[in-house]
């Protein structure tokens, strides 16, 4: 029997009902707790990433933040002190767990995925900075800012270390 209202879970209950595996209170629960463990040590790793990064740089980690909340304030934000900064750090914990989900759900229906997490978690976070960089700044009101082959090869290396394999490790963990 399907009890979520939620129709993103309730489409998670089907899948798993369909396959006649899993008890769908402990594959729930196990679902939910590979998006909290994935999405928080994601959050956590390349927030502490980006502000060792960007300090490396000479910004200070507020100013980082303010340039995160920069993408639905724009410029506006770097004068909104300490809202814009919580503001920014609450966009990016929930960037964190968005990529958590979609990983947690992904694994669902293709569970080589977790199988084998490293590889997985490597990828997925190339995939992540590839849609944030390609997708998701460019749509923002963030201003545009200097590529450099430094820059691309660091923030690839964080999304792939930082990202995806907390994730995929949450996710091989707890969800199969």
């Amino acid at each position: 029997m399907i009890v979520s209202r939620n129709p993103a879970l309730r489409a998670v209950e089907a899948v798993c009902i369909a396959d006649g595996r899993y008890d769908i209170t402990t594959t729930m629960t196990n679902i939910l707790m590979a998006i909290l463990w994935g999405g928080a040590s994601c959050a956590i790793l390349d927030g502490m990433a980006s502000s060792l990064v960007s300090s490396l740089k000479g910004v200070k980690p507020a100013q980082m933040w303010q340039g995160v909340a920069s993408g639905l304030l724009g410029p506006k934000s770097f004068l909104r002190g300490n809202a814009s900064v919580m503001l920014g750090l609450l966009f990016h914990c929930l960037i964190a767990f968005i990529a958590a989900s979609v990983f947690s759900v992904a694994s669902h229906y293709f569970p080589f995925l977790s199988i084998h997490y490293l590889i997985s978690g490597a990828a997925f976070g190339v995939i992540v900075f590839l849609v944030m960089n390609l997708i998701v700044i460019p749509l923002s009101a963030m201003a545009k800012r200097a590529v450099t082959l430094r820059g691309v090869i660091t923030q690839v290396i964080i999304h792939i270390v930082c990202v995806g394999l907390p994730i995929t490790i949450a996710v091989s963990r707890y969800a199969n």
